[in-house]
């Protein structure tokens, strides 16, 4: 039951995520910046509650394929929890346009450089 503790909560993969509200607006109310790895419900919601003040950016693989490699090199999960990561992450780029920047992960240092320009 949603008791209004988080500012956004999924469940994703079958695991519950969250972010609690209290210590986000404490340091948003003192000045700070958050960053939050988010999937793309708890974006949007942010975007949702926080407006402008909520800056979102939506990490591309370079491709489909590079992305099935990816998933597949990890050797961390089962061919169906890699299917169902496949298919999930699929569907989550159709929201790509949703987000305020958009940063492809063609190469790690690349991308750590663009989404460090976008921050600062």
């Amino acid at each position: 039951m949603d008791r209004g503790e988080f500012a956004e909560w999924a469940e994703v993969h079958g695991h519950l995520y969250g972010t609690p509200k209290e210590p986000l607006e404490k340091s948003l109310d003192e000045g700070g910046d958050v960053l939050l790895d988010l999937d793309v419900v708890g974006s949007l919601k942010l975007k949702e509650l926080y407006g402008e003040r909520a800056v979102s950016i939506f990490i591309l693989p370079p491709s489909v394929e590079e992305l099935t490699k990816r998933l597949s090199a990890r050797g961390t999960d089962s061919l169906e929890v890699r299917r169902i990561r496949l298919r999930n992450a699929i569907e989550e780029m159709k929201f790509k346009d949703n987000f305020d920047y958009q940063v492809i992960n063609d190469n790690l240092e690349h991308a750590c450089l663009e989404i460090e320009r976008i921050i600062t």
